[in-house]
């Protein structure tokens, strides 16, 4: 497994991480057997950074994360990040809502210690707000509550998962040194971050954690028009509508580009997402062992030629409020 540098910190990450949403819950009857042996089968295999948060299954994410890191004795060597959401109120934040609501040095405070007990660990290696507005910028005083903590040991780095709509929330705040590293969309579909965010994460030497490299399972070639979802699967929402039917056309069409090229659709959609010299880690997520050998063999094939990342470019899609017209 190939690592690479998180940014400016003294990390070095696995470039495909566990991502651990799915483990927690909202994507389907998930059963704990399956995530323990999926995580222990990506420890095995030479992954040591793991993105979670504290959403993911209220919880339980973190803790069956924590369980399996001390029963191997691994919490040295693996690298958590975790996320701490904003206090009762809109998601995203709105630009009428004040940090002293949503992330009050008191409420933070009280979130790192259960993001602690949750993961059964003395600091957080990584630690995310989990998401922010651009309204809080001109006054980050959230990022100096983390700073003191992370002065006191309780966390050894910190940054924010960027909003959906305004991942370019986050630009000036990087140039400014507010944040060690962000977590990103960023894949076939959303190339946005292409233009400013990860130019700027480099030239300011800010760890970008990559998610999304599936854009929730679409750029697996699993989904057709017919593909239902369990209840309580949060693609019901994400999918809503027409987007399936839109989406899957989509896909047809980057893997008319890539047929031929000895990548599948998934080992495209990873491959494109590590091409991009500011990405640090790429984190898909993964829900059973078959996931995760697949999605890790990935990181022994040769990097993508540039070639294949040009043609693959042209699939951006300008779709963040999915307006007609496509």
């Amino acid at each position: 497994m190939k690592q690479k540098k998180l940014g400016r910190t003294d990390l070095k990450v696995s470039e495909i991480g566990f991502g651990a949403w799915a483990i927690g819950g909202s994507w389907g009857t998930q059963k704990e057997e399956d995530s323990l042996a999926a995580l222990n089968r990506a420890l095995d295999l030479g992954v040591n950074f793991i993105d979670t948060a504290a959403g993911y299954g209220d919880g339980r994410s973190e803790r069956i994360i924590g369980k399996v890191l001390k029963e191997r004795e691994e919490q040295d060597r693996v690298i958590v990040t975790t996320k701490t959401p904003p206090a009762p109120g809109p998601w995203p934040p709105s630009p009428y809502c004040r940090w002293q609501d949503r992330y009050s040095e008191k409420y933070l405070r009280e979130n790192v210690e259960e993001r602690l007990r949750n993961l059964a660990t003395d600091h957080l290696d990584v630690l995310l707000l989990h998401t922010w507005t651009r309204a809080w910028n001109r006054e980050p005083k959230p990022l100096e509550f983390l700073k003191a903590l992370q002065k006191e040991g309780k966390i050894r780095y910190f940054g924010i998962s960027t909003p959906e709509h305004d991942q370019n929330a986050l630009v000036e705040l990087m140039k400014r040194g507010w944040v060690d590293a962000v977590e990103v969309i960023y894949n076939i579909f959303e190339q946005e971050p292409a233009a400013e965010l990860l130019p700027v994460a480099a030239e300011n030497n800010v760890g970008v954690i990559a998610r999304m490299p599936f854009d929730e399972s679409a750029l697996t070639g699993k989904l057709t028009e017919q593909t239902r979802f369990e209840e309580g699967d949060f693609r019901n929402k994400y999918f809503m509508g027409d987007r399936l039917k839109r989406t899957v056309k989509e896909v047809e069409k980057v893997q008319e580009d890539i047929a031929g090229s000895g990548y599948t659709l998934p080992q495209a959609a990873l491959k494109f997402q590590l091409a991009h010299p500011a990405v640090s880690t790429s984190i898909p997520g993964m829900r059973n062992v078959q996931q995760v050998e697949a999605n890790l063999a990935v990181s022994e094939m040769p990097d993508m030629p540039e070639e294949m990342i040009k043609l693959l470019q042209k699939h951006n899609w300008r779709r963040a409020f999915w307006y007609e017209g496509r």
